[in-house]
C-alpha cells in the first residue's frame, strides 16, 4: 500500500475533521453557505462585526500541524489529535481532544504556532487570542476535553465595534522566548504584543499609512490605504532580517526597515555581519567625492549609530566569526526619530495583466532568499551565487502571482530625502482561473471577490511554494528559476554581457495545479481554508489541504536531495594539469574507446521524472450533491468531462513516447554495457600479460639498464680527469701556497705524530681533563658556599657583634683560598695557551695582574 493511500485511509472519517456543533442538521446536508457561488458570494464579501459568519471570507489558515500532532480550528473550537500514534498503532480509535477555551466566543480564521511550539494564536475577523497549548501526553487523557488557559490579545483595539479588520497575524522568529505576536489590521497598523510582558497593550505600533487630515482631499482609492498581508524580510549580512514588507489591496508594495522587537533575540554572528556590512559602506563612501555620496551619508551616520548601541549590548567577550549565539537585544534609543515607511516600490517594468481579466485585488506578499537558512550555514563555502538574491512573490484575487528580485536590498532609513525603492519585475504567473471559469460562464468572474489566494512556503524545500485559494491549490516550483540565475551569476563579466545573455536565456517557473474544487455542474466551489505540510519525514512528507467542508486530501511528496553543482573549472584543470607534465605527455590521437552513451547525462522524460511527487492531472474535491439529486449531463459538464478526457489521452500518449524513449535508451545502455565488459576483458587479459611475462622482461631490462648506467658514469669519471689533466697539468702558484697552508693548518691542529703532545687535539683533551679535574671540588665549594649564607641568613637574627666579626674574619680567609685557586687556574690557562674569561669573584680584575 502507497503512503498515500495509508493516509487517505487512516483520515477517512476522522472525527476532527467534521463541522463546527453550531451548524444544524439541514444546514450540515445542504452546506450551502461553505461553497462559493454567486448566490452566497455576499457572504465571503461582507463583514459585520455583530455577525461573524461561518463562511471562509479572507484569509484562512485553520489547521496546522505541531511535530506528529495535528491541530483544526472548526468554528470557535480548537482540536487537537496525534497523527503518529494513529499511524504506528492501527488499533487507536480515531478520536480528538477539544480544548476548552471560554475566552473565544468568535469564529476562528487563522491560527499560528509560535516557535517554541507551546503557544498559538488565533484571530477571527476581528478579535485575537492566544492559548498555551497542552503538554504532550494530552491524548491519553480520559477527559474529552481539555482546560487549557487561554487569554484575549489587545481587546481595547480589536474587540471593539469600531475595529479595523485583522488581516493577517504572525509570531516573529527573533522574539525573546518565542512570545512576540504581530497583528496587522487592514488600516495599516501592525501592532507588537509581547505574550511575556503584557497582552493588553501593544510594544510597539507601525503605522504604514499617516492619519488623514480633515481639511485636505485627496483623490485616493481607498484599496491603496488598505493593508492585506504583511511579511518579513531575510538574509545574512544586510538589513533584511529587519526589514518588514506590507501589501495593499492595490498591490502598493511598502516597507519599513529597521524593525526590531522591543525584546529580540538576535543571533550575534547577524550583528557582527551587519556592522561589517554598514563599516563597508561608509568606508566606500568616504573616498567618494560626489554631491550623491555626501546627501546619503547622514543615513549611513544614523546606520552606524544603529549598529554601534546593538553591538554594546552584546556580553563582554563575544568575538566574530563565532557560533551564532542568541542575544537578547532592545531596539536602540539613541536614535530619536523613527523608521521611515519607504514605498510604495517600483515595479520595472510594469507586471501585466492577466487576459480576459480586469485584475484583482492583492491577497498576500512572501519573501524568498536562498541560502539563509540554519542548514545553509556552509553556503559560502559551495560558493552559492544566490545567497544574496531575495525574491518577493505577490498573488492577486484573479489567479495572477508576480515574481519580483530583490535587486537593490531594503536599508535602513530615517530620512525623507531618498528615492522610491524598486523591485525587478522577473515573471507574472498565471494560475489559469480566469480561463477555467470563463469556459463555464462570464459571470463566474464575480466569484474572484470572495477569492484570497495564501502563500504557504515549503518547510524542507525553499524553492516550492504552494497557492492555496476558494478553487483549489497549485504547486509553484521556482527551482529552475534559481539554477537560471546561479547560472548566469557565475558567468558574470566586467561588463556585465554574460549576465545579460543569461537573463535573457532565463527559464520560467513550473507551476502545476494538484487539487481542483470547483464544479462545473453546480457551478461552485469550496474554498481550501487550511493546508499543511510536515516537517518531520519520519511521519509523512505529504501535504494535507483542507476544504471549507471540512473534506481532507492528502497527496504524498518526495523527498529531494541536496545536489552540489558541479563546477565546470574542474575538467579544465585536470586536463592542463596533465598536459603540463614533463614525465608523460599524451599523444594526439584519437580516444582508443569511444562511448555510446555521450558525454551529457541522461534526463529521462519530463512526464516520466518527478522529483516533487505531485501529481500530473490534479485531483477532484467537488462539493457533494445535495439530497438524492441525479448527476445532470449538461454541455459544460461535457466540455469538462471531453477536456478531462484529452488530457488524459494526451498524457497517455506522452507516457507511451516516454516508454520507447526509455526503451531505446535501456537498449543503447545494454550495448554499452556489452562492450565495456568487452573492454574490460581486453584490459584484464593485457594486466595478466604483464603481471607475467612482461614483467620479467621488464626487471631484467631495467637491470640491465643500471648496470650500463653504473658503466657509463665510471667511463665519464675517467674522461672528466683526462680532460682536467690536459687543461692544467701543473699546479699553479697560488695552488701550490693553498695547499701547503692546509697541510701546516693541518700539523697544527692534528699533530706530526700520533703522541704529539702540542697539538691542539691534544692541548684541548688536556684542558678538558684539568676541568673535569677541578670542576668537582668548586662545586662542592659552591655548594658550601651557599649553605653557609642560607645559614648565615638564618642567623643574623640573633647574630651578635663579636660573632659577625669571626664570620667576617673566616670569610676573608675562604675568599683569600678561593683568589689563590683562581690565580693558578689562570696560569696554567696561560701556559696551554687557552684564552680565560675573569673569574667570577674579582670581574673587574683582567688576567695581567696575576703576573
Amino acid at each position: 500500500m502507497s503512503d498515500n493511500d495509508e493516509w487517505a485511509k487512516l483520515l477517512q472519517d476522522h472525527p476532527i475533521f467534521t463541522l463546527p456543533k453550531h451548524f444544524n442538521d439541514s444546514l450540515a446536508q445542504s452546506q450551502n453557505p461553505l461553497e462559493l457561488s454567486t448566490n452566497t458570494l455576499p457572504r465571503f464579501t461582507n463583514l459585520d462585526p455583530q455577525d461573524d459568519l461561518p463562511s471562509p471570507s479572507g484569509r484562512r489558515q485553520v489547521m496546522i500541524l505541531k511535530d506528529a500532532d495535528v491541530i483544526v480550528a472548526a468554528g470557535n473550537e480548537i482540536r487537537m489529535s496525534s497523527f503518529g500514534d494513529l499511524k504506528l498503532s492501527r488499533s487507536v480509535r480515531k478520536s480528538y481532544k477539544t480544548l476548552n477555551t471560554p475566552t473565544i466566543k468568535f469564529e476562528i480564521h487563522q491560527i499560528s504556532l509560535n516557535p517554541s511550539g507551546k503557544l498559538l494564536a488565533v484571530a477571527g475577523a476581528y478579535q485575537v487570542a492566544v492559548i498555551v497549548l497542552p503538554r504532550s501526553g494530552y491524548s491519553r487523557l480520559i477527559p474529552e476535553a481539555i482546560d487549557c488557559k487561554s487569554v484575549q490579545v489587545g481587546q481595547f483595539y480589536h474587540a471593539a465595534d469600531s475595529s479595523a479588520p485583522i488581516a493577517k497575524i504572525d509570531w516573529h522568529p527573533w522574539g525573546e522566548a518565542g512570545s512576540t505576536l504581530l497583528v496587522m489590521t487592514v488600516d495599516g497598523r501592525l501592532r507588537e504584543y509581547d505574550m511575556s510582558i503584557d497582552t493588553e497593550e501593544p510594544q510597539q505600533v507601525l503605522r504604514f499609512f499617516s492619519e488623514k487630515k480633515s481639511t485636505t482631499f485627496m483623490a485616493e482609492d481607498n484599496s491603496e490605504r488598505e493593508v492585506t498581508s504583511f511579511t518579513l524580510g531575510k538574509g545574512r549580512a544586510d538589513w533584511g532580517p529587519l526589514t518588514l514588507y506590507a501589501i495593499t489591496k492595490s498591490g502598493d508594495i511598502y516597507s519599513i526597515c529597521p524593525y526590531l522587537p522591543q525584546n529580540a533575540s538576535v543571533p550575534s554572528a547577524y550583528i557582527h555581519s551587519l556592522e561589517c556590512f554598514v563599516s563597508a559602506k561608509q568606508e566606500y563612501l568616504s573616498q567618494a567625492t560626489s554631491s550623491a555620496s555626501k546627501n546619503v551619508s547622514m543615513t549611513y551616520d544614523y546606520q552606524h549609530k544603529y549598529i554601534t548601541a546593538l553591538v554594546k549590548q552584546l556580553p563582554a567577550g563575544t568575538v566574530f566569526p563565532a557560533s551564532p549565539i542568541p542575544v537578547l537585544v532592545h531596539p536602540p534609543s539613541t536614535i530619536k526619530p523613527r523608521p521611515l515607511r519607504q514605498g510604495p516600490f517600483l515595479l520595472q517594468p510594469s507586471p501585466r495583466m492577466i487576459e480576459g481579466s480586469e485584475g484583482g485585488d492583492a491577497t498576500d506578499i512572501t519573501y524568498l532568499a536562498f541560502g539563509t537558512g540554519p542548514d545553509r550555514d556552509h553556503s559560502e563555502d559551495d560558493g552559492n551565487d544566490t545567497e544574496h538574491l531575495g525574491v518577493l512573490l505577490v498573488s492577486y484575487q484573479d489567479g495572477k502571482v508576480d515574481l519580483f528580485l530583490d535587486v537593490e536590498k531594503v536599508e535602513a532609513r530615517w530620512d525623507l530625502k531618498h528615492d522610491l525603492p524598486m523591485l525587478a519585475v522577473y515573471e507574472t504567473i498565471d494560475l489559469g482561473l480566469v480561463k477555467s471559469l470563463n469556459e463555464s460562464s462570464t459571470s463566474l468572474l464575480d466569484l474572484f471577490r470572495g477569492n484570497h489566494p495564501v502563500l504557504l512556503l515549503d518547510p524542507l524545500h525553499d524553492d516550492m511554494i504552494y497557492v492555496y485559494h476558494a478553487f483549489g491549490v497549485h504547486a509553484l516550483d521556482i527551482s529552475p528559476v534559481i539554477e537560471s540565475l546561479s547560472a548566469a551569476l557565475r558567468e558574470e563579466n566586467e561588463d556585465g554581457s554574460l549576465l545579460k545573455e543569461g537573463l535573457e536565456k532565463a527559464t520560467t517557473i513550473s507551476v502545476r495545479p494538484i487539487l481542483n474544487t470547483f464544479s462545473v455542474e453546480k457551478k461552485c466551489s469550496n474554498p481550501i481554508i487550511a493546508v499543511a505540510i510536515p516537517n518531520d519525514v519520519y511521519l509523512t512528507y505529504n501535504i494535507f489541504i483542507l476544504t471549507s467542508a471540512m473534506r481532507l486530501t492528502s497527496i504524498p511528496l518526495n523527498v529531494r536531495s541536496e545536489l552540489i553543482p558541479i563546477k565546470q573549472l574542474v575538467g579544465d584543470s585536470t586536463s592542463d594539469s596533465v598536459n603540463t607534465s614533463k614525465w608523460l605527455k599524451p599523444l594526439d590521437l584519437p580516444s582508443p574507446y569511444t562511448c555510446l552513451l555521450g558525454n551529457e547525462a541522461y534526463k529521462p522524460p519530463s512526464i516520466i521524472s518527478n522529483p516533487s511527487g505531485l501529481p500530473n492531472i490534479p485531483k477532484q474535491s467537488l462539493p457533494s450533491s445535495s439530497g438524492s439529486k441525479e448527476f445532470l449531463l449538461t454541455p459544460d459538464t461535457l466540455r469538462f468531462i471531453g477536456k478531462s478526457v484529452a488530457l488524459i489521452g494526451s498524457q497517455t500518449n506522452d507516457i507511451r513516447a516516454a516508454y520507447r524513449v526509455m526503451y531505446a535508451r535501456l537498449n543503447l545502455q545494454k550495448s554499452e554495457l556489452s562492450s565495456q565488459i568487452t573492454k574490460c576483458k581486453e584490459i584484464q587479459a593485457k594486466v595478466d600479460t604483464i603481471n607475467s611475462t612482461r614483467q620479467q622482461e621488464t626487471e631484467a631490462r631495467i637491470l640491465k639498464i643500471q648496470n650500463e648506467q653504473k658503466t657509463l658514469l665510471a667511463r665519464l669519471d675517467r674522461v672528466l680527469q683526462a680532460l682536467m689533466k690536459e687543461a692544467s697539468p701543473e699546479l699553479s702558484e697560488h695552488e701550490r701556497k693553498w695547499f701547503e697552508e692546509l697541510k701546516r693548518m693541518k700539523r697544527e691542529v692534528c699533530g706530526s705524530g700520533k703522541y704529539d703532545d702540542e697539538s691542539l687535539i691534544a692541548r684541548t683533551r688536556l684542558l678538558e681533563r684539568e676541568y673535569n679535574r677541578i670542576l668537582p671540588p668548586l662545586r662542592a665549594l659552591v655548594e658550601k658556599e651557599q649553605q653557609r649564607d642560607k645559614n648565615h641568613q638564618d642567623s643574623n637574627k640573633n647574630l651578635g657583634f663579636s660573632q659577625a666579626f669571626e664570620y667576617g674574619e673566616r670569610s676573608n680567609i675562604d675568599r683569600t683560598r678561593i683568589h689563590i685557586v683562581e690565580k693558578e687556574i689562570a696560569k696554567l690557562a696561560i701556559k696551554l695557551g687557552l684564552p680565560l674569561g675573569q673569574p667570577p669573584s674579582s670581574p673587574e680584575q683582567s688576567t695581567e695582574s696575576l703576573d
